[in-house]
This record gives structure tokens, sequence and C-alpha cells, in this order.
């Protein structure tokens, strides 16, 4: 009988899908995230002087606000808007961790903006279109100017989303939401830091076939989004799949891509950002930055380096720019 049992609990922890090192998922339903770090408290940040808060938006979402210390010409002038969706394939990642809290608060002093990064629910005990229902809740939030920080200081014809590897697929999604077509005025620019795309065939330098750098790109994608018509082709994995909607169609006036020499999204990046610039026309230009030597998201992990710095740099100058 104890041996019975001990196997049967050993067949219980077996992994079923592997996605290391983002999630491990055991055939008991256990559920493994080894990269998730507790969560940090908004505050007073002592190095750039932002302040941050947090805000409820549902029981199972929320936002984090963040302010820039009021000095020199600007003070008490309304900020540009800069609203960021974390990474983590849809399966890890908060407004909350460590990594984004300091990312945040160095994007808010560096741009001058009033920033909002949006934490939404995760798959799998939220499968997609979960995230996109949050955080496309959250903008509409941001539109409402519901909260003091945005009625006082937020300049609502200035806004600009952000997010890195999957938050830079939700800013994809929400640039060609329909809901937002109204709002394309007020939707001044998105910048797609090494966005999460994917496809069935392969192009550029991706593996052929198989893994990419220990994640299955396109196995995971099918796992975070059971419903997707046509696999890692769907057009919201996929916006340059035959088929897909035109990107002629994204509702904001300019774009950046940011793409890392070392990254194995730097191809899906750069056919995103020349087909966005076909569609789009000369004007406005469509702008592909690349980080040389520098791999995914390696701005998070290493904040204080030149090409950080570099990065950091040329997402303030594109929120800058009139």
């Amino acid at each position: 009988m104890a041996k019975n049992a001990t196997a049967t609990a050993d067949a219980g922890d077996e992994v079923v899908h592997d996605f290391s090192p983002l999630l491990l998922v055991h055939r008991s339903g256990r559920l493994e995230r080894p990269l998730v770090m507790p969560p940090v408290p908004p505050g007073h940040d002592a190095a750039t002087g932002v302040v941050s808060k947090d805000v409820s938006l549902s029981p199972f979402s929320f936002v984090r606000l963040y302010l820039p210390p009021e000095t020199g010409a600007g003070a008490g002038k309304k900020l540009p808007v800069l609203v960021y969706f974390h990474g983590g394939g849809f399966v890890i990642g908060s407004a909350a961790s460590a990594a984004y809290h300091r990312c945040l608060n160095d994007l808010t002093a560096a741009c001058a903006a009033v920033a909002v990064s949006v934490d939404y629910r995760l798959a799998p005990e939220h499968p997609l279109p979960a995230a996109y229902e949050d955080s496309l809740a959250a903008l509409k939030w941001v539109l409402s100017a519901a909260d003091p920080w945005l009625a006082e200081r937020a300049d609502l014809s200035r806004i600009f989303l952000a997010g890195d590897s999957a938050g830079g697929n939700i800013c994809h999604h929400l640039a060609m939401h329909h809901d937002l077509r109204g709002a394309a005025g007020r939707l001044k620019g998105i910048v797609l830091i090494h966005p999460w795309f994917w496809g069935k065939e392969p192009i550029g330098e991706e593996p052929r076939p198989g893994r990419a750098e220990g994640v299955d790109q396109k196995g995971l994608w099918e796992f975070v989004c059971p419903d997707a018509a046509d696999g890692a082709d769907d057009a919201r994995m996929n916006p340059t799949a035959e088929g897909a909607p035109g990107l002629e169609n994204l509702a904001c006036e300019k774009l950046m891509v940011c793409v890392a020499e070392g990254d194995f999204l730097r191809w899906r990046g750069r056919a995103y950002a020349d087909a966005a610039a076909r569609a789009r026309g000369p004007e406005p230009a469509v702008e592909l930055f690349e980080s040389e030597g520098v791999g995914h998201v390696f701005y998070l992990y290493e904040p204080a380096t030149e090409k950080a710095r570099e990065l950091l740099e040329r997402i303030v100058a594109f929120v800058r720019a009139e």
C-alpha cells in the first residue's frame, strides 16, 4: 500500500509542461515559477525622487502609478503619460516586482512623465484573453483620468504605451483594438521592447525546428492561449502572418521597436518593424533600435550598464520628441 501510494505521488509530481525557466506544470496541477521574486511596495524612491502608489482596479488587477519630482521649469505643467505592461510570457511577472519597480522609477524620472505600470492576470490560472482584457480595462481607466494624480498632472493628449516581451505583445494588441480607434489622437506612440511574437515557420536565424534558448515559444503560446485560431500564426502572436489585420490600423501616431542582438526574438521584432513601415508609409517613420551584444530584456537585470542607459535614452527621446 505504501509503495503504491509513493508511486502515485511520484506520478502526480511528473512535469507535463516544461517552459523553463518561466513555468513548470506538474501532472498534479502544481505550478512552479522559478523566476518569481517577492514584490516590493510603492513609495518614495530616494535615487530618483519619484513617488508611487498602488490603485486597485478589480479584485484581480491593479496599477502602480508613478509621479516624477516637481522641479525646474516643468513644475506644475501637465506631463505625458507612459503606460507600461510587464513581460513574462503571460505566466510570470508583476508590476510590483523589484526589477519593474526600479525600471519604472528610472523611466518616470528620465521621461518626466506620469507612469502607470499595469498588473494583469496570469496563465494558466487565467488563460488569454484575460491579460488582454485587464490591460484594456487599465488603459481605459487611464483615459478616464479617474485618479487625482492623472487628473491633476497627466496630459491625456500625450499617452504612450510601452512594454517588454509579452508586454510588447500587449501594446500591439491594444493599439490594434477597435475600442481604441477613436482614441488614436491621444495615443502618441507605442514602444515595443523585445516584443514576444512568433510563428509556425521560422524566419531569420530562428531555430529550425524546436526550442529557442530553453523556452518552447510555440508550445508556450498555445498553452497560455488555448483558443488561438491558428496556433502560433494566430494574429495576436504573429501580426505579420498572412491574413492578419494590417499594421496601418495601429491606433498610434508613431512606433518604436527595440530589439537586442543576442535575443532569439529579434528576428520577429525586425520583421514587425519592417511590416509596419511598409504599411504606414514614410511619415511618421517607424523607429527600429537594436542593442548590440546583449540579450532578452537585459536592461531589467543590468540597469547600470552602458547598453541599458543607451536604451533608456532612446526611449526617453522618443517620448519627449514632439
